[in-house]
């Protein structure tokens, strides 16, 4: 966990409707920026900001660092996340790290990289188990029968 990690500054989300859609059969390049949701099936390469949802469709194939409320990755990502909550479904893959306040990996999910989670929790304090002192053992009293 990075010690620097600080709470992630992401604008409450305005809409959970989806507004823009880059379809499967549109390839868009440069920088994207929506004050509603974002849903892509395409390919899409650059900056990606929203202040609503973002979902990546299974066909969907991302080279962007990414800001937005809430992330879906069903598709492929390439890049970084910083987002209030991503899930990755068993089709989701991702490479890149992620600043996120929560997160959901299904079963199947890919994710290379770093995940640093907002906040400034310190890891509770363990004490090491104590080990009993030996108890004597106790005394044999007459000869052991060997039969």
């Amino acid at each position: 966990m990075n010690a620097t990690a600080q709470t992630i500054p992401i604008v409450a989300n305005t809409t959970s409707k989806i507004e823009t859609v880059i379809g499967p059969n549109c390839r868009m390049s440069g920088t994207l920026q929506s004050d509603g949701g974002i849903r892509i099936e395409g390919i899409f390469e650059g900056n990606l900001q929203a202040t609503g949802n973002l979902v990546v469709a299974e066909s969907a194939r991302v080279i962007a660092e990414i800001q937005a409320y809430n992330v879906i990755v069903s598709g492929q990502v390439k890049g970084n996340i910083t987002a209030n909550k991503v899930e990755i479904t068993e089709t989701g893959k991702v490479w890149g790290d992620l600043n996120v306040n929560s997160m959901l990996l299904h079963e199947g999910a890919y994710l290379r990289g770093n995940t640093n989670m907002a906040g400034d929790l310190e890891p509770p304090t363990f004490e090491p188990p104590r080990i009993a002192a030996p108890r004597p053992v106790a005394a044999i009293e007459g000869e052991v029968d060997a039969s």
